[in-house]
């Protein structure tokens, strides 16, 4: 069944696009790069996550070596990125997965796989939810899926677009997908990456300077 965009989706689109250039916040091109990147980033700073995923990778040139590699090495390696334990198991055995699946580290596979499929798949993936599911696929493989980070979904309920769910707080699954069916496929990439500068940036958890922001005309100001 046919459903209505969001109310000024087009031009809140495109007021954004012009004022962030689209710019891509160092998300990787190579999808199991990217994965990995995403889990560096979970509940942590932009610059914390980036040195994190740095440090990982001249530890790690070669994926292949983790799954020799202890678990306690591997979160040491890490360890100043936070929440460290988690994220070592996970990779471990993300790694390990993908060497039984594919014969190598690696999500090249997925490319030929269809959208349902791939986030399937990537959602399978231990410590994988459908973020860094949709983040994978829309930086790393050019999927026009829109990942909801806590930008998005605090933009997105501040200008009234989820009226439809049920808790405002959190971004659920369900959440996620009613979202998504209001943004039109190729708008997905420019307004998911724009509308985290803008979060960060203008819109942000508290004292958001809605004076300075471009797309004030168009948001309703829940919550504020």
């Amino acid at each position: 069944m046919f459903k209505p965009p969001a109310p000024h989706i087009s031009e809140i689109t495109q007021k954004l696009r012009k004022e962030y250039k689209d710019f891509s916040h160092y998300n990787k091109k190579n999808p199991l790069d990217e994965l990995v990147f995403i889990l560096c980033s979970v509940k942590r700073s932009e610059k914390v996550y980036l040195n994190a995923y740095r440090t990982f990778k001249r530890a790690f040139p070669k994926y292949k070596m983790l799954a020799d590699t202890p678990v306690r090495k591997v979160s040491q390696v890490i360890a100043w990125g936070g929440l460290q334990n988690q994220k070592a198991m996970a990779v471990k055995a993300i790694i390990k997965t993908l060497i039984k699946k594919f014969g190598k580290p690696t999500l090249a596979p997925l490319k030929k796989m269809s959208d349902e499929e791939c986030e399937q798949f990537l959602s399978s993936l231990p410590g994988v939810g459908k973020k860094a599911a949709r983040c994978v696929m829309l930086y790393s493989l050019e999927r026009q899926v829109f990942p909801v980070d806590t930008h998005c979904w605090r933009i997105a309920n501040r200008v009234g677009w989820n009226t439809k769910t049920h808790n405002s707080e959190n971004c659920t699954a369900k959440n996620m997908d009613l979202l998504q069916e209001l943004i039109p496929p190729p708008m997905r990439f420019s307004l998911h990456v724009n509308m985290i500068s803008h979060g960060r940036k203008i819109c942000t958890a508290r004292s958001p300077k809605c004076n300075a922001c471009v797309i004030t005309c168009y948001c309703s100001k829940i919550g504020l």
